[in-house]
């Protein structure tokens, strides 16, 4: 049997990221791994229906308890069983933050934890639903290593890098079925490295993260033609972050910006201002994402217009700061 997963970017962006973790890479490394799924009634939301049929032995779903997943999940990983829990990404990372803190933090217990549905993906289910805090929060977990994947195929090659780690993990999935492809072919993936993903120019350097890479993309094509120089950079890990990368690419930058399906406070646009304020960089930097507010409930693209994720929003917002 070939060991190696095989990459197909147009196919894995049709399972969006959720299926393409749960769908296509959870059933290829089940055996190697001998992996266990724990969910909060989300086998069908994540993708996980196959998964349930095939390993009923090895699937657990505890209902609506995310408190007592984390719970469950920590008993079993701590006898030797590579436990990946899923449940939507509002409620496993506030509802459950404290075990998390306790089992996958101070006792250093090494499960995968899966976020779906992140930002904005459950739009029509309102702010309650709205998963904009969870990078702040894992982020401040110690030991948590913090994964947002761009795309499909790099949801893939974060969940295989996260089996073949000895400690917690929390990877967040965002977007649905047919998500936007950031990276068509196969490609090397190094959760310690960042990934320059678009480069024309150094006017504006982009760091993104998650479904936030492909608008950013999006926006710096359009910025470039008009003469402004731009560069992409995918933070696809904000936990360890890849602080060299950074601070070698925002030093010739007019404007740094941070883009992120999130609030400003405490993500990714955190991350960054905290390694300019360890090494005295004073540049201009704009964060883009949620602002300190509650939204009006919407559909998912009235949500990014709403709060200025959109390409053309970017776009807007990058020339006002440019004057």
């Amino acid at each position: 049997m070939d060991t190696q997963f095989k990459y197909n970017a147009k196919m894995l962006s049709m399972f969006g990221q959720n299926g393409a973790v749960f769908g296509s890479a959870l059933d290829f490394y089940h055996d190697q791994y001998k992996i266990k799924v724990l969910t909060s009634d989300m086998a069908y939301g994540a993708g996980l229906s196959r998964f349930k049929q095939k390993y009923p032995d090895d699937f657990y779903d505890v209902g609506i308890a995310e408190q007592n997943l984390m719970g469950i999940t920590a008993g079993l990983a701590s006898e030797g069983f590579k436990c990946v829990a899923t449940a939507q990404s509002c409620f496993l990372s506030m509802r459950s933050f404290e075990p998390i803190r306790q089992y996958m933090g101070y006792m250093q217990i090494p499960v995968i934890l899966i976020g779906i549905n992140s930002g904005f993906a459950l739009y029509y289910f309102g702010n309650s639903h709205y998963a904009l805090e969870d990078l702040s929060l894992m982020r401040t977990v110690p030991n948590m290593t913090v994964l947002s994947p761009a795309d499909a195929g790099e949801a893939v090659k974060a969940f295989e890098a996260a089996l073949r780690m000895d400690s917690p993990v929390y990877i967040r999935l965002s977007g649905a079925l047919n998500n936007p492809t950031v990276y068509p072919e196969d490609f090397e993936y190094d959760y310690r490295k960042a990934n320059i993903v678009f480069e024309q120019g150094n006017d504006v350097i982009f760091f993104a993260t998650g479904s936030m890479v492909y608008h950013s993309i999006k926006a710096a094509e359009a910025l470039s033609n008009e003469g402004i120089g731009t560069k992409v950079i995918d933070i696809h890990c904000l936990k360890p972050i890849d602080s060299k990368t950074v601070l070698r690419e925002m030093t010739n930058a007019k404007i740094i910006a941070t883009v992120e399906e999130h609030f400003v406070t405490g993500g990714l646009g955190t991350a960054i201002s905290e390694i300019m304020a360890q090494h005295q960089i004073a540049n201009k930097i704009l964060k883009l994402g949620v602002q300190d507010r509650f939204c009006e409930v919407g559909d998912y693209s009235y949500l990014m217009e709403q709060n200025g994720l959109s390409s053309e929003k970017i776009i807007e917002t990058v020339k006002q700061h440019l004057g």
